[in-house]
Order: structure tokens, then C-alpha cells, then sequence
């Protein structure tokens, strides 16, 4: 596979004119600076009075269309209605503008040609400007006139003004450069949104004991077990050891569960009477809104709830209320936990459910998502690639979508947005979609174009960071450049001390410390918490749909992948590389290849023995020295993705085409046994790397353990030998004599290997008991 120039997927520093030019130094001085200012042309139509009847039946439908130039756009009509409300914002980009009037005409909707009732015009010229935090200006009547500029009857209210992006009718106004999109959901489809993931709370199922079951077979012993279902949840305990009619588990389930507490928690109590045939011994439903919050390790009380046995009788379920069987649980919502719906290693959040726990914010964070370049054509329209590109951003349970700019490789968005920060280790992700629901098409997903990651710890406070990000994706065929999205970010801390205060803090609530979660269990939770916020967010309204939500949270990250591993391999040896070298300095030094470096460290050695209360001092200087020398060369730039660290740029595509299969695999029998037999091959290697550091850590067990008589007999003497000299001498001596032997010259070495590594070699350990 041809290796893409790595040029291409750089990051690059940007100038652009934000704030309309309004900056000071690195600070900026507008609540909307980190922006480029775009202008707008904005028409508010508000309603009309006294409009004449124009339809034989003498009835009016009017609406309302705005003309500039040649762009048109138009309001919902009324049917017979002569005195109609719209209250709708059209907003007119200034760079498209091409006439010098606007017209507002009034229409009657009719079936053959809908009838002109009246105009209003205005010279572009004469517009009023306004600018934020200025009040909106208030809308005024206007005569309407007809199309020889009498007075016509009626009136209608307008507000016309110039204005920029910053205005708060922005949002919700009918843009021209959407003209081409009709229908109400089409338009609520492309318009800037913001949403709240739902509160998550970890619910603790703690089955402690059932009493007087009533199994229908009393010849036999009961296997027993509990099963719980919330939602699209189920979970069921062990089957009770003790077979009996009055079982005990002491198991805990955990669910997520999210407010508002709709649905509630099913327990069910079943018997095993053969392996696909379970038997109901009774239920009971739980209702989520009266269970008791924990937000601290305090024990929660325990409660005994009767079971409900339903029996069908000609087709209905009735209960059966003869006796009341009981289930002894202790249930609770967690609030001092953090239901991870992202991996912690780029979490936005890190704070626990309960509010009341929260510490203060630390900081502001503003993002400015400017424009995109270079974008590549995502679907085909009429014959020709199109792309509706908009932006999505997540940052702790704050999701910001920007509006879909229609049909353009080089969208300009010019959108701010503001989030509280709370933690500086955590990451904002920006993610670049293709908008594929404008023209119907439910079933269709809005593809990816790439996203971005930008880590808080690594920006500088109050430094406005402009930079033009590579946006990446990994197809089957190999990594590809989606185009780059320009953006700029500044982080604002309020107190230093307190950020400063955070590095000292658990990563996690102390929940997570106190009583930890399994990593299995914090797997499945972490997806049934993915599936919430999916489902919830899905259901908001334009609708920030699964596939979005997915990719932003990377669902699916912990799936097996080839290059994955391999990058995670190489990582590691990055990290053991500077031992590494190191370890060859000191080989250098021991065998005297400098003689000058060699002697100074003898001389560095003898004083730090003679005057050992300088070794942790003359360490942490030498660490200092450093970190300041190191400072000239810190990075100056946020990181982005890395295609080489990240092995995109090299894989394999047989390695890619099995990174994106399904689970469970969809390729031909062939290639998942070429697969199978490549995994056991790496397998296989792994597994004797695992089985050498077991034989050297058997070894050092055998050194006491007498399974070689004689070999411990010698190490046991040693000891005794070492105890008594080391007793005698003092500690300087041994530890100068100690370092001459290490560094002494190379005539007084030998090829072969030392005693001591000799006899551990010989050494036995279990690898002759295996199989």
C-alpha cells in the first residue's frame, strides 16, 4: 500500500481576522472574538392586521415571501385568516447580496396563481445596523402597497437590521444559503442545536436472600437464581448454592439507569427445572424515583419485598395471592460515581453523578469552529459529489451541534461556544459530519468526515490557540485526509491555585477507589451507558442521531484491531526506549569506550558513596537541569491525530479489511482461517514472552524453596557468609568496592558469563511440569 506524504496530514498555525479585528495582544475583548465576524441581513415578519379577502368564497390565505435578489424565501400560510402571525426570521448572508432593494410582498396561497395582496420595500442602504448586547430592535407597521406603488389595504410588522452571527436570531432564522431545502423537518434538520446528555446513575442491586418459595415440583431441590431487567438491561445471579426454598446470594447487579426514572426495575425469581425451561417462582417491580441515593461508602439499609406469582388462567394473567413469597435485597443509586459513557483515557468528564458533590469550576473553555477546507464530496446529487458538511462538539454532558452549510467543500460556520471546566485532564472532541437527511431519506446515516481530540492539559491559559486541524479517517482501503477544519480555542482558568490543586486529586470520584468496579462490569456498563445517551439524543429534536453519537464516544474502540495493537506495541517500546539507552550508556561506561566520561564517573560515584546524603538531592537537581533544558524545545501546538504513532499510514489491508469487519464476522471461511492462524502465530510468541517471565520469576522462588537441595544449600551459605562481612564492614567499603568490580576495565573482564548470573540460570522452575 502506497504511504501518503506525511506533510499532508499536519497540523497548521493560523492568522485569521477574528473578532472583527478587536484584539489585544492574546486576549480577546468580545463575548463572540473567537470567531470571524460574518454579516446578515435580517428580516423579521411578525404579522399582519386588515388584509382584504381576495378568493371568490372571500376568504384570504396569506403568507408572507422575502425577495432579495434572487434569492426567495417564504413563511408558513394561513387559511382564511386575515389578521396571521408568523413571527419568523429570515436571515440574508451579506457576501451573496446582489440587489439594492428588499422586498416583502404579502400573497394570497391560491390553486392556480396565488394573488398579490400587497409590498413593502426597503433600500439596503437605509438599514439600520445593530450589535450585540444591543436590545432587539422593535418591529414597526408598514402600509402594504401593490405593485404601482399605491396604498394598498392592510398592514404588516416588520424589523429589518443588519447584523452579525452574535445575534440571538441567528439560530432559529431561515438562512439563503439554505433556499434549496424545503419542508419543516428539512429545516430543523440544518439548523445549530444544543443538547444535554441525560443524568446516568449507577444502580446497585445488591440480592441478599429469598424466603418461602413455592416451587410447583416439591420432590425436587430448587435451583434458584434472580434475574433483573431495567430497560434494555437484564442481569441474572449465580444459582443459589443453597437448594432450597429459601435461597441465599448476596450477589450485586449493577444497571445505569438516567433520569427521568420512566421505567422501572423487574426482578423475577426463577427455578431451573431443565436447562431451556425455567419456571417463574414470582416478580416485583421497583420503582426507580423512591429508591434511596447513596453519595457516600455509608451502608445502605436492606428491605424485604413480597414476590407477586402470576398464573394464566384460559389465556389472561392473574395473581395468585395465597401466600406472599419475599426477597431480601439492599438497592441504591449511586451518586458518588461516574457513569463513564467515554473511555478514561480521553474522558470530557469526571465528575460524579450526585451534584452536591461537584467542586467549582476551574476555568472557562471557548472554541470557535471557523470553517472547513477542502473537504471531499460525500454523496452524489444530480450527477454531481455534494457534501452538507456541520460540526458536532462534546465536552462533559454538553453537546453543540453547529447549523449544516449546504452544498460546500469550504463551509464557513463562524459559531462560538462555551463550556465550564471543572478538571484540565480531560478532552474536548469535535467531530465533522455529512448532513444525509435534507431531502427525506430516514434510513439513511450521516456519514463521517473526521474528528478532532484536543487535550485541556496541554493549552496554556488564556492563549488563543488558531490552528487548522487534519481531519482523518480510516477506510478498508487505508487512511484518507477528509479535509481540515479551522478552528480556534482558548482555556480561561479563574483560580490557579485550584487547577494546581487538581493534579493532587483521584483522577475519579473516590467511589470508584473505595468500592471499585470490576473491569468487566465497567465494560458493560459503558456500553449500556453509550446506548442511553444514544437512544436520548436520538429522540431530541433536530436529532443528534446514533451514528454521531457512536463515532464521538468511539464506540467499538475495544474491539480487537492488528495496527491497533501494533501501535500499542511500539508505544511501549517508545517508553522503554530511554531505559534502554541508558542501559547502553552505562555498558559504554563499564567497558571504558570514554575513558575521560569513565574516570568522572568513578569520581561522581566515590563522592555520592563517601557523602550519601547527596544522592536524592544530586537526582532531583539533575532531573531540574532537565525539565529547563528540555523547555525550550515544548511543544508549541495542541496535539492532533497521529497517523505514523497511530500506524495508519502502514497497515496492512488485509489488517484493515479485518479491523472493520463485524462482530461476528461476515468474510468468507478462508480468510478468517489465514486470520485465525496469524493470531495464533502472535499468540504464540506472546506466550512464550509469558512463559519466560514466569520461568525467571520461578527461579528467584526456588532460591528458598529446596527443590534443588543443593543449589539452595549454597545460596543459604552465601547469605550467612554476607550477613557476617557486611556486618563487620562498613557500608562505604562494600558499596566502593561493589562499584569498582562493575566498572572495572575491560582487561579484567571475561567473555563468559558471571557466577552469579550462572547459578540463577541453573536454577529450576516449573517449565519440565507442564504439559
Amino acid at each position: 500500500m502506497q504511504r501518503p506524504p506525511s506533510e499532508d496530514f499536519a497540523l497548521k498555525e493560523t492568522k485569521p481576522h477574528l473578532g472583527g479585528g478587536r484584539i489585544s495582544g492574546d486576549k480577546l475583548t468580545s463575548t463572540y472574538d473567537l470567531v470571524e465576524q460574518m454579516q446578515y441581513l435580517y428580516v423579521r415578519v411578525v404579522k399582519a392586521k386588515d388584509l382584504p379577502a381576495k378568493d371568490v368564497t372571500g376568504s384570504c390565505d396569506p403568507y408572507v415571501e422575502v425577495r432579495l435578489g434572487n434569492y426567495r424565501g417564504a413563511t408558513r400560510h394561513f387559511e382564511k385568516k386575515t389578521n396571521p402571525e408568523w413571527n419568523q426570521v429570515f436571515a440574508f448572508s451579506k457576501d451573496r447580496i446582489q440587489a439594492t432593494v428588499l422586498e416583502v410582498i404579502v400573497k394570497d396561497k391560491d390553486v392556480v396563481k396565488d394573488d398579490l395582496i400587497g409590498r413593502v420595500s426597503f433600500d439596503l442602504n437605509e438599514v439600520p445596523k445593530r450589535v450585540p448586547p444591543d436590545s432587539p430592535l422593535a418591529p414597526q407597521w408598514y402600509r402594504l402597497e401593490d405593485h404601482r406603488a399605491n396604498k394598498a389595504r392592510g398592514e404588516l410588522m416588520l424589523a429589518v437590521w443588519m447584523g452579525t452571527q452574535a445575534d440571538e436570531a441567528f439560530p432559529e432564522a431561515w438562512h439563503s444559503d439554505a433556499a434549496t431545502i424545503s419542508g419543516a423537518d428539512s429545516l430543523s434538520n440544518i439548523r445549530s442545536k444544543v443538547y444535554l446528555s441525560p443524568k446516568l446513575w449507577y444502580l446497585r442491586v445488591n440480592v441478599i436472600e429469598a424466603q418461602d418459595l413455592i416451587p410447583s415440583d416439591k420432590g425436587r431441590y430448587p435451583e434458584v437464581y434472580v434475574k433483573a431487567i431495567l430497560g434494555n438491561q437484564a442481569l441474572r445471579t449465580r444459582v443459589s448454592p443453597s437448594r432450597s426454598i429459601n435461597p441465599m446470594w448476596n450477589e450485586d447487579l449493577m444497571f445505569v439507569a438516567s433520569e427521568p426514572f420512566e421505567e422501572p426495575l423487574i426482578l423475577s425469581v426463577e427455578d431451573r427445572i431443565a436447562p431451556n425451561k425455567d419456571e417463574v417462582l414470582g416478580r416485583c417491580a421497583i420503582h426507580l424515583q423512591y429508591v434511596h441515593r447513596r453519595y457516600d461508602h455509608k451502608p445502605v439499609n436492606t428491605s424485604w419485598h413480597n414476590l407477586e406469582k402470576h398464573v394464566t388462567v384460559e389465556g389472561e394473567k392473574k395473581k395468585e395471592i395465597k401466600f406472599a413469597s419475599r426477597i431480601h435485597m439492599r438497592i441504591c443509586l449511586e451518586g458518588g460515581y461516574h457513569v463513564l459513557d467515554e473511555s478514561t483515557h480521553y474522558s470530557s468528564d469526571l465528575r460524579p453523578t450526585a451534584k452536591p458533590l461537584w467542586k467549582s469550576s476551574i476555568g472557562v473553555l471557548e472554541v470557535g469552529i471557523l470553517n472547513a477546507q477542502g473537504l471531499m464530496p460525500m454523496k452524489t446529487k444530480d450527477g454531481r459529489g455534494t457534501t452538507d458538511a456541520y460540526c458536532v462538539a462534546k465536552y462533559g454532558q454538553k453537546w453543540v451541534r453547529t447549523r449544516t452549510i449546504i452544498d460546500s467543500f469550504t463551509p464557513k460556520w463562524n459559531e462560538q461556544y462555551t463550556w465550564e471546566v471543572f478538571d484540565p485532564c480531560t478532552v474536548i472532541t469535535i467531530g465533522v459530519f455529512d448532513n444525509c437527511h435534507l431531502h427525506g431519506g430516514e434510513k439513511a446515516r450521516d456519514a463521517r468526515i473526521g474528528k478532532v481530540r484536543i487535550r485541556l492539559s496541554t493549552l496554556e491559559t488564556d492563549r488563543v490557540y488558531t490552528h487548522s486541524y487534519p481531519l482523518l479517517v480510516l477506510h478498508p482501503n487505508g487512511v484518507k485526509k477528509m479535509g481540515e477544519i479551522h478552528m480556534a480555542v482558548r482555556f480561561t482558568c479563574s483560580s490557579l491555585l485550584n487547577m494546581m490543586h487538581m493534579y493532587s486529586q483521584p483522577l475519579l470520584p473516590k467511589m470508584h477507589y473505595i468500592h471499585p468496579l470490576t473491569v468487566s462490569q465497567l465494560d458493560s456498563l459503558r456500553h449500556q451507558a453509550t446506548q442511553i445517551v444514544s437512544m436520548r439524543l436520538s429522540r431530541a429534536e433536530p436529532p443528534l442521531r446514533n451514528e454521531v453519537v457512536e463515532y464521538m464516544l468511539d464506540v467499538g474502540s475495544h474491539m480487537w484491531s492488528m495496527r491497533r495493537s501494533k501501535a500499542n506495541f511500539f508505544r511501549i517500546m517508545n517508553v522503554l526506549s530511554g531505559i534502554i539507552a541508558v542501559g547502553k550508556w552505562f555498558d559504554q561506561i563499564c567497558n571504558w569506550k570514554n575513558p575521560i566520561t569513565t574516570v568522572l564517573i568513578h569520581i561522581l560515584f566515590i563522592i555520592l558513596v563517601m557523602y550519601p546524603e547527596l544522592i536524592l538531592p544530586t537526582i532531583f537537581l539533575y532531573l531540574f537541569l532537565i525539565g529547563v533544558w528540555y523547555y525550550r524545545w515544548r511543544p508549541r501546538h495542541p496535539p492532533h491525530m497521529d497517523t505514523r504513532l497511530s500506524h495508519a499510514d502502514s497497515a496492512h489491508p488485509d489488517e484493515l479489511d479485518e479491523e472493520f469487519d463485524t462482530f461476528p464476522t461476515s468474510r468468507p471461511s478462508d480468510i478468517v482461517r489465514m486470520r485465525y492462524d496469524r493470531l495464533r502465530s502472535i499468540a504464540g510468541r506472546i506466550q512464550t514472552v509469558v512463559g519466560d517471565l514466569a520461568t525467571q520469576g520461578e527461579r528467584l522462588q526456588s532460591l528458598l524453596s529446596w527443590r534443588d537441595p543443593r543449589a539452595t544449600a549454597l545460596f543459604v551459605l552465601f547469605c550467612l557468609i554476607a550477613a557476617i562481612i557486611l556486618y563487620v564492614t562498613p557500608f562505604q567499603v562494600v558499596a566502593l568496592l561493589t562499584g569498582f568490580y562493575v566498572l572495572r576495565h575491560p582487561r579484567f573482564r571475561h567473555k563468559l558469563p558471571s557466577v552469579p548470573l550462572n547459578f540463577f540460570r541453573r536454577l529450576p522452575a516449573r517449565t519440565d511440569c507442564m504439559l
